[in-house]
């Protein structure tokens, strides 16, 4: 059985051709769309340019692109922090600039100086409804807010406080996915120049949750299975998706045969998510310990809640006489779920290489979204990261992120129209409906390239360069253990790319310089 060093992928050109291993991939040499935009800066590099003799290496680009870009997202909500949050039903919706956050500040107690998961909260939500480490990040801001002058000026200063906040989280981001595929650190631009991302990144709280597991991915990628165990776990502490990242490396791991590093990580994952929801989780007095119900809401909430804004659930509910109902679309989305694992550990084990883990991370956490019965606009967030390293590639990327921007002002029309009584400004259910059917179409386009890409390794932008799987840590360049199908024999398809020969997965040592981009 061959195994992974070697994939044959052109019968004309027999000779290897390695690209170096310290040379950082451009690409404005590699990808027509980024040297098309890189006009607007003086056009692609050249090919005598020095690298490595500037401040501004790669790294440090990228962090204040993506820093830059938040600031532009919080111009656009401007016009929020100015009024449109506090006066007028409509005006937050119209102007496309709503966020969870200044309306949280007194609905769920921050105001009050009410600890989270302890103190019952007045009116219909008597817990805060959001994981244990997402409540810490919201109760440091509420320290950091000026409990003086009006409720408005107090929710305002909340939302600069957390948006100042999240700020730091984008440029983690940012900087993770740079340095998670050493040979392509401009890569992370596309994190930093999203437009989804700038758009939905101070909507709620998420970017803690995806910075913990950009990070987590970079520690997996540098071969650290225990500290990627570890954010995991605190990322799957402030947002429930992270967690679903186990079950590709599960598969990756059985494939390759790499088992200490799987059970390594599950345990840091499992420990690090105790030791952050313990705390909060019991309770005492004198018959016992018991589960605390402020800790459990979350859980109790997303199981109860009805089908909601985004999801492919609402099209069917708003358009049927006899809509499903909450038990149901919870189990049916929890099936579709486990066929989509199955699916994607099918497609592991059958592939003619096997995947890179950044690719099924992506397709997880994709049917995670695409399943479930409610998409926020800021679930964009989760999938960003992924989709840069799953697919660097600029014109996939960019048409992904325009069905994105399309639904994140479709959302915003149609409660717009909903909230603007008989003037019905903005977008009615029909056209909400569309909206949601771009987005949905638009996540199914960038799966089907990165399937594409599995079952094709010669088309993988990330491969062609000469890389196994730069994201993969131990997974880099292992042999596989246990395949099944076709998989360990070469695809034949790939005898008609025309492309050069690739010796794969053989990793070399970095320069110093590379090691600090």
């Amino acid at each position: 059985m061959p195994s992974a060093e070697m994939t044959p992928v052109s019968r004309h050109e027999p000779e290897p051709v390695r690209p170096a291993a310290a040379e950082p991939v451009q690409p404005t040499r590699e990808d027509e769309v980024a040297a098309a935009g890189s006009e607007l800066i003086g056009g692609p590099l050249g090919r005598h340019a020095l690298l490595g003799t500037s401040w501004w290496t790669p790294v440090r680009v990228v962090a204040l692109v993506a820093i830059g870009m938040f600031a532009l997202g919080l111009v656009q909500k401007a016009p929020c922090y100015n009024g449109a949050w506090f006066f007028g039903a409509s005006s937050q919706y119209t102007h496309a600039c709503y966020s969870d956050i200044p309306h949280l500040y007194q609905g769920r107690g921050f105001a009050d100086d009410l600890v989270p998961y302890f103190d019952k909260l007045p009116g219909d939500m008597d817990y805060l409804e959001y994981p244990v480490l997402t409540g810490v990040f919201m109760e440091v801001a509420s320290w950091l807010t000026p409990h003086s002058g009006s409720i408005q000026h107090q929710e305002k200063w909340y939302w600069f406080v957390n948006a100042g906040m999240l700020m730091v989280c984008a440029a983690v981001i940012a900087v993770c996915v740079a340095r998670t595929h050493r040979r392509r650190p401009w890569d992370g631009l596309l994190v930093a120049l999203a437009p989804a991302f700038a758009l939905t990144a101070t909507i709620n709280w998420d970017l803690l949750a995806v910075a913990l597991t950009a990070a987590a991915m970079l520690m997996w990628a540098r071969g650290r299975a225990l500290a990627f165990g570890v954010l995991l776990g605190l990322a799957t502490a402030a947002k429930l998706y992270p967690v679903v990242l186990l079950g590709p490396l599960l598969v990756l791991c059985w494939r390759a045969g790499k088992w200490r590093e799987f059970f390594k990580a599950a345990a840091g994952a499992v420990v690090a998510w105790l030791v952050v929801n313990l705390p909060v989780m019991l309770t005492h007095d004198a018959t016992g310990f018991h589960i605390r119900e402020g800790w459990a809401k979350f859980y109790t909430f997303s199981k109860e809640r009805g089908v909601d804004f985004g999801s492919f659930w609402l099209i069917w509910a708003q358009n049927s006489s006899n809509p499903p109902t909450t038990g149901f679309v919870n189990n049916a989305a929890m099936v579709l779920v486990v066929l989509c694992f199955l699916g994607i550990a099918a497609l592991t084990f059958t592939a003619p290489r096997r995947p890179r883990f950044a690719q099924l991370a992506f397709l997880m956490v994709a049917a995670f979204v695409l399943t479930n019965k409610v998409y926020s606009p800021q679930y964009v967030l989760w999938l960003v990261p992924l989709a840069v390293l799953a697919r660097p590639k600029w014109r996939d990327f960019l048409i992904w992120q325009a069905c994105e921007v399309a639904y994140f002002l479709g959302i915003w029309m149609y409660l717009a129209y909903t909230t603007s009584g008989d003037a019905h400004k903005g977008l009615p259910t029909q056209g909400y409906h569309w909206a949601i059917a771009v987005h949905l179409l638009g996540t199914l386009y960038l799966c089907a390239v990165v399937v594409r890409d599995i079952l094709m390794p010669e088309r993988d932008v990330v491969r062609r360069s000469g890389d196994d799987d730069p994201s993969g840590g131990v997974l880099d360049g292992a042999e596989d253990a246990f395949a099944l199908g076709a998989a360990p024999r070469p695809p034949q398809h790939t005898a008609h790319f025309e492309g050069a020969h690739v010796d794969w997965g053989r990793p070399e040592k970095l320069s110093h310089r590379d090691r600090s981009l």
